[in-house]
């Protein structure tokens, strides 16, 4: 039986199942168009004030200038991260999940892939609730229903030809999305700068007097952002032209555009009043509804991302099953779940993401890169590891030993042991590099001991 005919479009698409080899055909500028759009986010500008009051869910704690500082290098360190986790996808041609079949043995990696289907579910469902509240905002009323479904199956729509959507938004999207960004940088700054040294917002009171024992736990509130996506990464750059290409664009575009979403977030927020909503300080200014629109209808390739994956990441547990089937399953499950749910607790949210997430990315780090040197099996019978498993908890509880978060019984657990230990966080301590340098050493002490006694 011969093969069948692939017209040009569906050479260049994505696999529908993990037995299809993954087409090499994104750029460098296709994937920068791709993170530059993930980086700007309507998240970003509410997560602006989740920075500012990282321990409470009240008034801002600390001042402008301290969350921008926490926001640039919280986004630069996640960036690198980011990067880091792009090598390994252009290197092999896997996707992420399938890549931790090396990292800790095929039936072991069952563990972090459903982790990751659950976080990305979440943050599905998050970015659909947050288009329909701007949306509700933006055109002053109407449905909220309606906002979140038309974003469901604009969601799914994109999910279908993923490769197709990350190369419209370079051709299209792109360009509009940076008009709007310098449009409305113009329009607030032409409102007077912000008093840096204050802390912003309608309930915001106080001078310079920043706790900057609450430094780091922003830092990590701003760097969960861009961990989230450490864990899907390699979903995309599987199918970069290059590693330079993939590392580049992963590391560069999206810490930049991050970083001047949130501090638009942050003057968004300094100019709030208190009367209206969230955005209205972004439909205040001339033209505002117009490119406001542009920030909520590019808003779907968040939610696309993170349904492709969870789609890609069930293909790890189920490897023959139609990414189309699953996707249109997601999408329809995020809208339900969207319509449920509202935007709370957003910050044990980011907590867990990250104390799940960084120390992953460390171990893979060390086995990856200074272990086995990107020679990985990554078969479907590939031998568990659980010394990799030893290290990623040792990652993780470092990072809840130090923040502990805002998640509950969760949080109880862990303020428990601090307590037992006797263990009290210091200033200075920062819970996503400590967890992250604590999984790679642990990583690389294990891989060495593993190595030693093959050698034997």
């Amino acid at each position: 039986m011969s093969a069948p005919i692939l017209d040009e479009t569906e050479r260049h698409e994505a696999p529908l199942t993990l037995e299809e080899p993954a087409p090499k055909v994104l750029s460098f500028w296709d994937q920068s168009a791709f993170w530059a759009n993930l980086g700007v986010s309507l998240v970003a500008f509410t997560g602006a004030y989740t920075v500012l009051a990282p321990n409470t869910e009240y008034a801002p704690q600390i001042s402008i200038a301290a969350g921008i500082l926490a926001m640039i290098v919280g986004t630069v360190l996640g960036g690198v991260m980011l990067g880091l986790a792009a090598v390994p996808g252009a290197q092999t041609g896997k996707p992420a999940m399938v890549l931790l079949r090396g990292l800790f043995g095929a039936k072991l990696s069952y563990l972090p892939t459903v982790l990751n289907i659950a976080q990305l579910i979440g943050w599905g469902t998050f970015e659909l609730i947050v288009i329909g509240n701007a949306a509700e905002e933006l055109f002053d009323g109407g449905p909220h229903w309606l906002y979140v479904v038309v974003a469901g199956v604009l969601t799914t729509v994109l999910t279908i030809w993923p490769l197709g959507s990350v190369r419209m938004l370079r051709r299209f999207v792109t360009v509009g999305v940076v008009i709007a960004l310098i449009w409305f940088y113009i329009q607030f700054l032409h409102k007077g700068l912000p008093d840096l040294t204050t802390n912003p917002g309608p309930k915001g009171a106080g001078p310079f007097g920043v706790d900057w024992s609450l430094f780091w736990i922003a830092t990590d509130a701003a760097l969960a952002v861009s961990i989230s996506w450490v864990p899907v990464a390699a979903d995309y750059t599987r199918h970069s032209r290059s590693t330079g290409a993939a590392f580049g664009a992963a590391s560069g575009a999206y810490a930049i555009t991050q970083i001047v979403a949130y501090i638009l977030g942050l003057f968004a927020l300094a100019l709030a009043t208190g009367d209206g909503g969230q955005y209205t300080p972004f439909l205040q200014v001339s033209l505002g509804a117009v490119f406001f629109f542009v920030f909520v209808l590019r808003e779907a390739d968040q939610s696309f991302a993170n349904v492709y994956s969870t789609a890609v990441s069930i293909q790890n547990l189920t490897p023959r099953i139609d990414r189309r089937v699953l996707s249109i399953g997601l999408g329809a499950l995020i809208t339900v779940l969207a319509l449920q749910l509202k935007m709370e607790n957003y910050f044990g949210f980011l907590g867990l993401i990250g104390s799940v997430f960084v120390p992953l990315l460390g171990v893979l780090v060390a086995d990856f890169f200074l272990r086995a040197k990107g020679n990985w099996n990554t078969a479907p019978d590939a031998p568990s590891r659980w010394g990799m498993i030893v290290a990623w908890l040792v990652g993780l509880s470092v990072y809840q030993l130090i923040n502990p978060g805002d998640a509950g019984v969760w949080t109880d657990f862990w303020v428990n042991i601090q307590e037992r230990l006797h263990f009290t966080k210091q200033p200075w301590m920062s819970a996503s590099l400590l967890s992250f340098l604590a999984a790679v050493l642990v990583a690389w002490i294990v891989g060495r001991v593993a190595t030693a006694r093959k050698s034997a």
